[in-house]
């Protein structure tokens, strides 16, 4: 439909293809079709389009909402498909009208930033239950003594409890992280056009007001060609998925039969195909594997943006295949950690006579003796022979 008004003809299929990011779109349809209610709303009031226009726009843009969205499509993107649709449907004179004092440039960092602010909803939520499950675990646990590690080496005697609450203050660190990345996301591109703004008397405040955004980006340069608030959110999901590795990993090696400090429900491991006596820790270790999925998402977002000149360039395109997945993977492993937790076994005699048969009260001795008015260098001797 675009190129109607510049180039002669079709994109021929293999053209399409290459240029189309339907299939990723899909995930950011109802957010283009809500900011057009509201750009629509806003075109209205400033008498820009007339009621009856108006009226036509918004009611074919309800009926999409229930749209099964096609991945095959002649449009190159959700902006151009959901437009001709809504011509289809209102009819040139008013669906035509739609897309006026807009371009697809403010209106794809306005459906990014939507989905990224019910992304990082989700994950706060998620983010709390686990928690919260972490925190009454620790609260059952306060008895629960074990052998602390560095170096995988036992190191002093601690408690299970103790461990528990180091994963809750990491995760609330990642949640903060969320909260401060949220108020920078919360900021509406949409009026910025596609790069200089719009000759037309538009009301920028209150497209914003609508769809609930804190305020505006003022710079329209910056409102359609910057995607740091992206490179910003992946890396907080990479910063979360990091710290849910470590603590999978720790549950990988204490479920192993050579500590057996805890025993993974059956809901949530797995056997061999050969090896009867197997039960492998498969969810943990994707939680591990994913992560690294995730990192070169972060890491693919970086490398697109370094070398862009200012304003909007088709590249961008590409970031989005990033974003989804990496807020998928992050919500669902929330949830499956949180559920391993919660349906675990500890075995706290084995933790018990992990610290019977080690050395992990050597600093404790060593303290003692600089209590008697040893020097600690030399009670450090004494200890270690």
């Amino acid at each position: 439909m675009y190129r109607a008004s510049r180039l002669d003809g079709k994109l021929d299929e293999n053209t399409l293809n290459f240029l189309s990011s339907i299939s990723e779109d899909k995930e950011i349809a109802i957010y283009d079709i809500l900011g057009s209610q509201a750009h629509t709303l806003m075109l209205f009031e400033n008498k820009i389009i007339t009621k009856n226009e108006a009226s036509k726009i918004l009611s074919a843009l309800e009926k999409l909402k229930k749209e099964n969205f096609s991945i095959k499509s002649e449009s190159e993107d959700i902006h151009e498909l959901i437009e001709s649709l809504v011509i289809k449907k209102a009819g040139m004179q008013a669906g035509g009208k739609m897309h006026t004092a807009r371009s697809r440039n403010d209106q794809i960092s306005l459906d990014i930033r939507m989905k990224i602010r019910d992304d990082i909803n989700i994950l706060c939520s998620c983010l709390l239950d686990l928690i919260e499950t972490l925190v009454s675990l620790a609260e059952k646990n306060q008895g629960t003594i074990m052998p602390l590690y560095t170096h995988l080496q036992q190191a002093q005697i601690g408690s299970f409890s103790h461990v528990l609450l180091a994963y809750a203050d990491a995760l609330f660190r990642d949640l903060d992280r969320f909260y401060v990345t949220y108020g920078r996301v919360n900021e509406s591109p949409l009026g910025a056009g596609p790069i200089g703004g719009t000759s037309l008397h538009i009301d920028r405040q209150s497209t914003a007001k609508m769809l609930g955004f804190k305020g505006l980006i003022e710079n329209s340069i910056d409102a359609t060609g910057s995607r740091d608030f992206v490179a910003e959110y992946v890396g907080q999901i990479s910063i979360l998925m990091t710290n849910l590795s470590r603590i999978a990993e720790d549950l990988i090696i204490w479920s192993t039969s050579e500590f057996s400090f805890i025993e993974l429900s059956d809901k949530f491991a797995s056997t061999s195909s050969v090896m009867p006596q197997k039960k492998n820790p498969d969810i943990l270790e994707l939680v591990r594997g994913k992560t690294a999925q995730v990192i070169g998402y972060q890491m693919g977002i970086l490398s697109n943006l370094k070398g862009l000149p200012s304003g909007y360039n088709r590249d961008l395109q590409q970031i989005k295949i990033s974003i989804w997945p990496a807020s998928k993977i992050a919500i669902s492993s929330l949830l499956v950690i949180n559920a391993v937790l919660k349906t675990m076994k500890i075995n706290d005699q084995k933790m018990k006579m992990a610290i019977d048969s080690g050395y992990s009260i050597a600093l404790d001795i060593a303290e003692y003796l600089v209590k008697k008015g040893i020097p600690f260098r030399i009670a450090h001797k004494i200890v270690g022979l």
